[in-house]
């Protein structure tokens, strides 16, 4: 193999989802040659085929990460703020809201607790930074063939036939990562049988900027506020169940749905309407054993994914980013600040997928009696106000 085969630069990114693509634009604010590569070019309207109708909600540590590598002036314009996080426990003989306990933002700072988009909006619009920046590419087709680690970095080759050697190679290429399996690198996973339906909804009631979590069983049943749609309020939609009843519900006809829609929302924002199609992902937690090799970070859903609960999953994966970003300084896959890397970000993101594995397991329970023990629990938390803040301050990722 010549040298004249290889092609050097400073980052390449494998995966081009949405923190694949805030990686790239990241790195390339720092100064860096970067190139991301994904197998699948991204979806960038609502109404497409493939479209990925789930929103992220940017919580406050994610929107200051946003905020240092140039990207969010470009995002606000299309976010919906959040101030306060809603738990309603509908638990009872009838699914009626019978606790509803509200986390107010006010209570820790001056701002919301973040900043919500649509998925495939964030797609588009960062994928226009990208084309702007000079020293970033983005191939779209092309993928992560394979993986050649070697302490002096790893050897990278792409799907087209070119073989690229990073200084620093970056895994955000999802939870069956290519990258992690050619470093065989394994992983610790939690399976429930869930899936979640996400989707968009117009309704009666306008949120208020409130995000809403509704408990029953099965899993939670999310709505978290989007700037209205037709003139009417709207609120996107995650609606975690167990299998067997998501492949009921997807195929049942409109009206039938929406009427198993408007029991499962407890009436909290009024009579809610379908605004969009419906799309299913599956509910797992994992863990990768390690988030590092030789010349190489695993971030995002390549290192852990956990279940759409409390806006966990991409503000993990920017911390993460942010992590590597201060961890790597001037050197990138630097041996000396990927381990460091690694030790202060598996043993944090682990801690935190047990806090929400635990927390789904108990949103699944079918049982009355652990129903009514969920609610106590809840009721006696929120009512100490230091434990309260204590729990906002915790899901935001703030010491």
């Amino acid at each position: 193999m010549s040298a004249a085969e290889i092609e050097r630069i400073d980052i390449l990114v494998s995966g081009g989802g949405i923190a694949g693509l805030i990686t790239a634009a990241a790195f390339g604010a720092q100064g860096f040659s970067t190139l991301c590569v994904d197998p699948a070019p991204p979806v960038t309207e609502e109404g497409a085929e493939g479209a990925d109708l789930r929103t992220t909600a940017f919580l406050t540590p994610s929107v200051a990460l946003l905020r240092r590598i140039g990207l969010w002036d470009r995002l606000l314009p299309h976010a919906t703020p959040l101030q306060v996080m809603r738990i309603v426990d509908a638990g009872g003989a009838q699914p009626v809201a019978r606790l509803i306990r509200d986390f107010d933002a006010s209570e820790i700072g001056d701002q919301p607790f973040g900043w919500n988009l649509p998925n495939w909006l964030l797609r588009r619009e960062i994928t226009v930074r990208l084309a702007g920046m000079e020293n970033v590419r983005f191939d779209p087709g092309t993928g992560t063939a394979g993986v050649l680690a070697r302490d002096e970095g790893a050897l990278v080759t792409l799907t087209d036939g070119r073989r690229v050697q990073p200084r620093l190679l970056v895994g955000a290429d999802g939870r069956d990562s290519p990258v992690r399996q050619a470093l065989g690198i394994g992983v610790r996973t939690f399976r429930y049988g869930q899936k979640a339906l996400a989707f968009a909804v117009t309704h009666d009631v306008p949120h208020g900027n409130v995000s809403t979590e509704i408990h029953r069983s099965g899993g939670p049943f999310t709505l978290v506020p989007l700037p209205d749609r037709d003139g009417k309020p709207c609120s996107a939609v995650v609606w975690m169940e167990n299998g067997r009843e998501v492949a009921r519900l997807a195929a049942l006809p409109r009206d039938a749905f929406e009427a198993e829609l408007n029991a499962r929302s407890a009436g909290v924002l009024g009579r809610l309407t379908l605004a969009t199609r419906l799309t299913q992902w599956p509910i797992i937690s994992q863990i990768a054993h390690r988030f590092t090799g030789p010349g190489t970070a695993l971030i995002a859903e390549a290192a852990h994914v956990v279940p759409p609960i409390g806006a966990q999953g991409l503000n993990m994966s920017l911390a993460d980013l942010s992590a590597l970003i201060d961890l790597s300084g001037d050197e990138p896959g630097d041996a000396g600040g990927l381990a460091a890397y690694d030790r202060a970000r598996r043993p944090e993101a682990y801690a935190r997928l047990l806090g929400i594995d635990a927390l789904n397991r108990a949103s699944q329970a079918n049982a009355r009696p652990l129903r009514d023990l969920r609610a106590a629990a809840l009721g006696g938390l929120y009512g100490i106000a230091p434990v309260r803040r204590l729990m906002m301050r915790a899901g935001l990722g703030m010491r």
